[in-house]
């Protein structure tokens, strides 16, 4: 039975996009870029010394290696950047020196068409890889907000579809309200179907089942359904609903009867940051999961942050799924 990692690294290989690498001074990061050449599932770009990035002692064949200290593409990322934000106050010189950070580099060759999508975060907190996206990159049209998803696959699961989920937001915004919490929902339910090719079944989650405790915590997530609900009615999204009322259909038959959606939720979107982070991380660590992310939704192009606790196969996951969404773009 197919993964959904080697799915992704088989759509990947189908038509070859090129994903630029901003921290080429990580071992892990080389050692993914490594096996992606191997596989052929893309195109590198690496962002470091070239000198430097040899020493690791990695085959690196094929891969491009660009210097963002020094050199005519350095030059010429810092007069885009500048073009770009020189309506907000940033001079030339800043514009410059801003080049000396690899995020914001690696940010300006995917922005001017030197690489499709872009893998970053091993050793850049969440904030450092979403800041350029969000002054350079922006949102896509249509796009009210930035979030983040992890797919989860749990071994020896009858849940979800056989064990595969996406979980939202793990990562970006942390205390979302109704409006944000609806905008999560339906770009988690647009992602699961354009990366797993499957309907999209939505649970949006809470301490409480169809009313079975009301307070403003539960009301946040029944306004972000109605929400949800009015944007994309093609989806099913249903709640608010507890954990075990989305996912077991026994749960299901006795807190939601008649849920279209309860018993067989193969999205979970939570409340805040804390549950959802503290969710993932549960499930990935006592149910031995593999998860892939945090994948980045609704920027204008593909640009994912990695966990500074990823290994080299995690890094490889998101590589593909980057190039993958870069093809859906």
């Amino acid at each position: 039975m197919a993964t959904f990692l080697s799915t992704m690294i088989d759509r990947a290989k189908a038509d070859k996009k090129t994903i630029v690498l901003p921290e080429g001074n990580d071992e892990r990061i080389l050692e993914a870029a490594e096996k992606a050449l191997e596989q052929g599932l893309a195109n590198i770009v690496i962002v470091g010394k070239p000198e430097e990035v040899a020493e690791k002692g990695f085959n690196l064949d094929g891969a491009t290696i660009i210097d963002n200290t020094k050199g005519d593409l350095r030059k010429e990322m810092a007069e885009a950047f500048y073009e770009l934000r020189k309506s907000k106050g940033v001079t030339p010189e800043e514009a410059e020196a801003q080049m000396d950070d690899v995020m914001y580099f690696g940010t300006m060759l995917l922005k001017t068409g030197h690489a499709d999508g872009l893998v970053g975060g091993a050793c850049h907190a969440t904030k450092d890889v979403l800041h350029p996206a969000l002054r350079i990159i922006k949102t896509a049209p249509g796009s009210k907000l930035v979030s983040s998803f992890f797919v989860m696959e749990v071994p020896n699961c009858e849940f979800g579809d056989a064990g595969t989920f996406m979980f939202s937001d793990c990562a970006v915004c942390i205390q979302p309200n109704a409006e944000d919490l609806s905008e999560i929902a339906v770009a988690t339910a647009k992602s699961y179907q354009k990366l797993l090719g499957a309907e999209a079944r939505v649970a949006m989650l809470s301490h409480s089942s169809y009313g079975s405790v009301k307070d403003d915590d539960t009301q946040k997530v029944v306004e972000a359904l109605a929400l949800a609900k009015q944007k994309a009615p093609e989806f099913a999204i249903d709640g608010e609903l507890q954990a075990d009322a989305a996912l077991v259909p026994s749960v299901a038959a006795s807190k939601a009867p008649d849920s279209p959606v309860a018993g067989k939720a193969n999205v979970l979107v939570f409340p805040d940051l804390d549950a959802a982070n503290i969710g993932y991380k549960l499930v990935q660590r006592l149910a031995k999961a593999e998860a892939y992310g945090p994948i980045t939704q609704g920027l204008g192009a593909p640009m994912n942050d990695l966990s500074r606790g990823c290994s080299a196969e995690d890094v490889l996951g998101v590589i593909a799924i980057t190039a993958v969404q870069a093809q859906e773009a």
